[in-house]
């Protein structure tokens, strides 16, 4: 509409008006009431120009998901509210009208309307112009540009673009606000090229604040339920300061007069006694039943309080574990959690959680994206799937993450500079294993109790009681701990080993928290460190071997020799296992062997032994020469062995080849027939001191045979088994 239509329609109703002043009398009323009417038409303003390419870039490229728009005004809701309470500081005049500080989201099936009201700081006429009809001051075109090529901007909170989202899901946005300095104004547009200001002809009934009413498009007709706006708001907007309300319909009973029951005539009773004696105050009750009926009622969503912005002093382990459940959706209790700020490059709060159990697809989804921790600006949800937070293998750690400064984007949902998502991840990394190294570490923390100089027997013997408990105590909460641990080792202990093989800046720590079996207990796991302990004085070196189970391997001749000798050897059930300490190189300054390799060499100081291997090798030297000839497709090498102790010989990895549970895992892949690496050649291993080898050695000298061939080949077909490079087919 433009100027010379608006002022004809100024001039017919000022015509109108007073030829009813003629007809009437009472120009003064007459007046007023001409005054009202044209209040009423209300203003028409024309967006600027860049402001329809800029709802159109809103509209269809800015955001992705049109649900946030929710999140938008509420977030907006909010900052009114943080300012109308920082106002009341200085003037407590300003709550004067309203006191409560609370966000209210209600919706209109009918009618299929969204609405947010807030009891904030509210909006003039004049604010409602330049806050909603105007983007910015100057540089808008600029703004503009900058969106179009797609480039990121840190301008939430400057220009109010989160407002427009509301033109994602709603054909008509209307805005009614009321501020302390002003009347109560109607907004109103529907995202097309203006928008309509006028005084609310209904009066102030705001009393303070601002209220958005949304009417939905068809496609967006879902947000006009309640289970829809319960669950965008407590995704959102759990953990923003002030109360949310949402208006629900819920069934109440009530106690009503039963009409039916007081039209049927009650049977008198038999008249017993003509002398009975009747009360005469007492009346009939009425006939009453219980009805159930729907009423509309408002109730708080966002009831979790963000305990990260708490003092840790302030909050006990019960705290921690409700806001866990709330969070996580889960029933369990955490295992451990942490609870720190970082400061420097980026400052933000956190508090991290190791669930109690690993849900069932860990392990299926690991490559994909997954939301483990939550981010939050200003306690609003930014986004769910930052997957640079954390790497893949720390998947299973839930968490929050709030920051007050952290540069965002326009559309709030990716972060400007990826060198800050950088540096929060380092930080997270370091706590979380930080985190998971206090829960490994065993030691509980002695009281230092000191004695008295001056007691006399009693109060010995009663220190003497009361030490006894203490380290009984103590040592049952030693155990626990360790318990805790290995039920966190069940759940989670592939994803530290997909870190060592993944992080190699964190190897380190990350070898620390693992736990293995051993030779020494099959049925009670070791860290390293325990290993090392246990080591025997002159072993230099920490030992592995992997196969299908641990029954097995203890029987694996692999490692007879070293069992015998006392030697401890790390059982490896785990498919995983031998690519995860395949990175491991040492640990502690102990190499890692691996027993099932030819790599692997009989830890000894004495020179007599060594002086009879090199001895041995020399006498046997025609039989290894003549066994690696007759199966040289197979065989890179055939040498004495020195880990053998009963049986004649075992087949090995070569140097460079794989080991019996590495070449297993490479045939059953997809590649496996392909893979060079899983068909190579393999070592055999004699011990000298079995009389088939030494009968073998016999006949090679003089004469071998056919018989001979097929007895060394069976020899070989049998150690393939017994190394777990073969299996065993059933029929």
């Amino acid at each position: 509409m433009g100027n010379k239509s608006r002022a004809l329609i100024f001039l017919a109703l000022l015509f109108c008006q007073q030829l009813q002043i003629l007809a009437q009398g009472s120009p003064t009323d007459s007046t007023e009431k001409m005054k009202e009417a044209i209040e009423n038409l209300g203003e028409t303003h024309e967006f600027q120009a860049e402001i329809g390419r800029l709802m159109d870039i809103i509209i269809n490229s800015l955001y992705t998901n049109k649900e946030i728009f929710l999140r938008e005004i509420i977030s907006n809701a909010s900052d009114a509210l943080d300012k109308i309470r920082f106002l009341s500081i200085a003037d407590p005049e300003a709550l004067k009208e309203l006191s409560e500080l609370a966000i209210r989201v209600e919706f209109d099936p009918e009618a299929k309307t969204v609405s947010i009201t807030d009891s904030g700081i509210g909006m003039t006429k004049q604010d409602l112009i330049n806050n909603l009809g105007t983007i910015a001051k100057s540089g808008t075109t600029n703004f503009v540009q900058a969106l179009a090529q797609g480039q990121s901007l840190n301008l939430i909170g400057q220009f109010g673009v989160g407002f427009y989202a509301t033109f994602l899901a709603g054909n008509k946005v209307t805005v009614i606000s009321k501020h302390n300095n002003d009347d109560q104004h109607v907004w109103e547009s529907s995202a097309a090229h203006s928008f309509t200001v006028r005084k609310d002809p209904e009066g102030n009934t705001l009393k303070r604040g601002t209220k958005i009413i949304i009417d939905l498009k068809q496609d967006s007709y879902d947000f006009c339920e309640e289970g829809k706006l319960r669950e965008l708001i407590q995704r959102y907007s759990e953990f923003i300061n002030f109360p949310i309300y949402l208006r629900v319909q819920k069934e109440v009973s009530k106690e009503v007069a039963d009409e039916d029951a007081a039209e049927t005539p009650e049977e008198k009773p038999e008249k017993k006694d003509d002398l009975e004696i009747k009360d005469d105050d007492e009346t009939p009750k009425p006939a009453t039943k219980t009805v159930t009926e729907k009423v509309w009622d408002w109730e708080l969503i966002n009831d979790n309080k963000a305990i990260w912005l708490r003092d840790k002093d302030e909050l006990t382990e019960e705290d921690y574990h409700n806001f866990y459940k709330a969070l996580a959706k889960e029933y369990d209790d955490p295992l451990a959690y942490i609870h720190f700020n970082a400061e420097g490059e980026v400052d933000f709060k956190s508090i991290m959680f190791i669930p109690g159990h690993a849900p069932q697809n860990l392990y299926e989804n690991y490559y994909a994206k997954v939301s483990t921790l939550k981010l939050y600006v200003r306690r609003v949800l930014i986004n769910e799937k930052f997957e640079d937070l954390l790497p893949k293998y720390l998947n299973f750690i839930r968490g929050v993450i709030d920051s007050d400064d952290l540069p965002i984007n326009v559309s709030r949902e990716s972060l400007q500079q990826v060198k800050m998502l950088k540096v929060m991840g380092r930080r997270l990394v370091k706590k979380a294993l930080e985190m998971i190294k206090n829960l490994a570490d065993a030691k509980i923390d002695e009281d230092s109790d000191e004695e008295d100089e001056d007691t006399d027997s009693s109060d010995n013997e009663k220190t003497t009681q009361d030490q006894t408990k203490t380290t009984e105590e103590r040592e049952k909460k030693r155990k626990e701990k360790i318990e805790k641990y290995n039920r966190f080792w069940t759940e989670f202990g592939k994803n530290i080993k997909l870190g060592i093989i993944e992080d190699a800046a964190n190897r380190n720590k990350l070898a620390q928290l693992t736990r293995w079996y051993t030779s020494n207990n099959i049925n009670e796991l070791s860290s390293f460190d325990d290993y090392i302990k246990r080591m025997k004085s002159n072993q230099e070196h920490i030992y592995y071997i992997g196969g299908e189970n641990k029954e097995v391997l203890m029987k694996n001749p692999s490692i007879q020799r070293l069992l015998k000798g006392g030697y401890e050897v790390i059982l490896l059930d785990d498919p995983i296992d031998e690519f995860c300490l395949q990175n491991v190189y040492d640990y502690e300054k102990k190499m890692l062997i691996n027993v099932g390799k030819g790599t692997f060499i009989m830890p000894t100081d004495d020179e007599t032994q060594k002086k009879k291997i090199k001895k041995l090798k020399k006498i046997y030297e025609p039989l290894t020469d003549w066994w690696k000839n007759l199966l040289k497709d197979k065989l890179e090498v055939v040498t004495i062995s020195e880990r053998l102790v009963d049986d004649p010989c075992i087949v090995v990895g070569s140097v460079y080849g794989y080991s019996a549970t590495m070449e297993r895992i490479s045939k059953a892949q997809a590649y496996g027939p392909s893979n060079p690496m899983a068909s190579s050649k393999r070592n055999l291993e004699i011990n000298p001191g079995h009389p088939v080898i030494k009968e073998l050695l016999h006949r090679v000298q003089n004469t071998a045979d056919k018989e001979t061939e097929e007895m060394a080949t069976l020899l070989y077909e049998a150690a393939l088994l017994n190394s777990g490079m073969k299996r065993v087919l059933y029929v």
